[in-house]
């Protein structure tokens, strides 16, 4: 037995699962309310608590995993060339980088429009634009601007990469904290996620996460590995592989303050480059992504949800019917502006529903609020023929994906036990 601990520090809870990775047995889990955010607290007196009680339970961990979405998770501004390209390009990848994306422009920007890119406080700043060889006069712009403005919040440069080392020379050069990655479009029709998302997951760890005041110290720093959203993806990912066979998958993850919904799809060997990442779109197709929704929550964004509710003619939930009327219609909602982003979910064979208001219900009840989801014959996409329903009760997607690089059987023995076919 060889055990080795998993976090997940959230704005609310910090969620703990202890894996024995000779087998991937889950032996414990546990929850305690994150303790950062008012004064004198520290994000580690609470991840100390559950280690403490972990090893009083099963003994002492030989290794701890962690990601964190504490402060309000990773926020993320994108600015691209065209919208329809190489901007919308750049914003689906940082969304599968696990960042929520706080503001998108495009074009030759001017001062008062980076003001705007400013007023809404990202973390991370994405510099995108052109396809490699194709016209570096917008990029070349947009990084003069930038350099001018005085701006000190981090940047990820994946543009043009005939100008990407003059680009990151010129915002370098005025002490911008800055990191040069690949171009995410670097052909017409071609997306290429990895190195933007590697290296936005690097200035996350490097900058954010000291950046939130979470903790005194550096330990806490070091000890996280991912942002949230980024290690239930990797989670997402090994789930689909699973699948592959059968066909797609859907997780739809209901939080407090925003709903997330992941699908992986099997990719289209007709239309895939070597990458793998291409598709029939300008500005290409990521066969595995992440869309996030802001306003769709069932403990801070009720208010978004009903709202949202009136706009797509749903019926707007009671508050006297609890959280799960509210995670119901969140869960419909972002399904639909999941799918409206281009996502052709008829091939899906299993969905998974994620989120604490799901993890704390009884199973047939929790299964049956994802029922509107599946029967949504209004939402405009063509419905999976008759999927298998899981519901993550022990929390095993991020831990899964926390594991992935260095125990990836142990990985995936925990996902095969979460859709216990």
């Amino acid at each position: 037995m060889t055990l080795v601990a998993c976090l997940d520090v959230g704005s609310t809870d910090t969620k703990l699962a202890v894996v024995d990775v000779v087998d991937g047995r889950l032996a414990a889990t546990a929850t305690h309310p994150t303790t950062a955010g008012t004064a004198g607290t520290d994000v580690l007196d609470g991840v100390d608590a559950l280690l403490a009680a972990a090893a009083a339970r099963v003994g002492p961990v030989e290794q701890v995993y962690c990601c964190s979405s504490a402060g309000g998770g990773l926020r993320l501004a994108v600015v691209g060339q065209e919208a329809l390209v190489s901007a919308d390009a750049a914003h689906r990848v940082a969304l599968s980088a696990g960042a929520r994306v706080v503001h998108v422009a495009t074009g030759r920007q001017t001062p008062a429009q980076f003001r705007e890119v400013r007023a809404a406080r990202p973390d991370v700043l994405l510099l995108a634009g052109g396809t490699d060889g194709g016209d570096p006069d917008t990029l070349l712009h947009n990084a003069r601007r930038l350099a001018a403005a005085r701006w000190r919040v981090p940047v990820v440069v994946a543009g043009n990469s005939d100008v990407r080392d003059e680009v990151a020379g010129l915002l370098a050069a005025r002490g911008l904290p800055v990191a040069a990655a690949g171009n995410v479009l670097p052909r017409i029709g071609v997306l290429d996620p990895a190195p933007a998302r590697a290296a936005i997951r690097e200035v996350f760890l490097r900058h954010v996460i000291g950046g939130k005041r979470l903790s005194r110290g550096t330990r806490f720093q070091r000890m996280v590995s991912a942002a949230t959203p980024d290690a239930v993806l990797t989670g997402v990912a090994l789930l689909a592989d699973q699948v592959a066979d059968e066909g797609d998958l859907l997780v739809v993850d209901v939080g407090g303050a925003t709903t997330d919904v992941y699908s992986a799809l099997v990719p289209d060997e007709s239309a895939a480059v070597a990458s793998g990442v291409t598709g029939t779109g300008v500005a290409g197709t990521l066969w595995r992504a992440r869309t996030v929704e802001g306003d769709l929550g069932v403990r801070w964004n009720t208010d978004g949800v009903s709202a949202a509710a009136r706009r797509e003619r749903l019926t707007v939930p009671d508050p006297a019917g609890g959280a799960l009327g509210f995670a119901a219609v969140a869960a419909v909602v972002a399904v639909r502006r999941h799918t409206r982003t281009g996502r052709d979910l008829r091939n899906v064979v299993s969905v998974v529903a994620s989120g604490g208001v799901f993890r704390h219900a009884e199973p047939a009840a929790a299964i049956a609020a994802l029922a509107p989801t599946l029967h949504d014959r209004a939402g405009g996409w063509a419905l999976p023929r008759a999927p298998h329903v899981a519901v993550d009760r022990r929390y095993v997607l991020a831990p899964a994906g926390l594991l992935a690089e260095d125990h990836p059987e142990a990985a995936a023995a925990l996902l095969r036990r979460l859709l216990h076919r």
